[in-house]
């Protein structure tokens, strides 16, 4: 095996954030997964330091390059299908305050994608109270709060569109997965990052995202 010594360090983060976004692309790994898949074939080691690592941020980048040339025919209408179905049930959550989230807002989602919805209302359990009601089957696991601060509550559930002929073939089935968290999260929750770009979104911008038929996250 060739000592890590011999390489250069940015070359092999690039290299793994290359590795890592083809798998997300085509596979639909989460980030860490694909992140530590993608080291292990790079590097040829189970562990490897943080700093051998790219951040989401440059695996991003590569996504979008990698989707940019080999799935530009079909990855912009699975995205905007994606966004139409999270509007749809931000729309039945408006009672909710609802916010779309991951990479369906920022605009690398595919076919393997998931819908990742956060509510924040005075009392989380009325979000379970209604899809009970409205006869949704739905699991409950846990997500990390986005600031940090523990778990949050998550209600997660498999959507069937009804499909028009257009696009029959584009999505079977999306997983949808709602965050509940307090209304005081809020605040925190509608701050832009480092970069200008928003975590979230309220089905306001997303509808502007869909009329504008944009890719890319929203920034302020």
């Amino acid at each position: 095996m060739v000592r890590k010594s011999h390489f250069d360090p940015q070359r092999v983060r690039e290299e793994i954030a290359i590795a890592a976004a083809r798998m997300i692309a085509e596979d639909g790994l989460d980030y860490s997964t694909a992140k530590r898949k993608a080291a292990r074939q790079i590097v040829g080691e189970t562990r490897v330091a943080g700093e051998w690592l790219p951040d989401n941020d440059q695996i991003e980048e590569e996504i979008r390059e990698y989707q940019s040339i080999f799935q530009g025919d079909s990855q912009p209408a699975v995205l905007r299908r994606l966004r139409e179905i999270a509007l749809d049930w931000m729309q039945r959550l408006a009672p909710f305050n609802p916010y779309l989230t991951g990479a369906v807002l920022g605009g690398t989602a595919g076919e393997h994608s998931d819908v990742h919805l956060q509510t924040f209302c005075d009392n989380p359990k009325e979000v379970v109270i209604y899809l009970l009601n409205a006869n949704v089957q739905y699991d409950v696991s846990e997500t990390r709060h986005f600031a940090g601060r523990g778990y949050v509550e998550t209600l997660s559930f498999l959507h069937r569109p009804v499909a028009s002929a257009a696009d029959a073939d584009l999505i079977d089935s999306v997983g949808i997965h709602i965050a509940l968290y307090d209304t005081d999260d809020l605040r925190g929750a509608v701050r832009v990052d480092a970069r200008g770009r928003q975590a979230r979104a309220n089905a306001q911008t997303v509808q502007a995202l869909l009329d504008g038929s944009g890719n890319a996250a929203p920034t302020n």
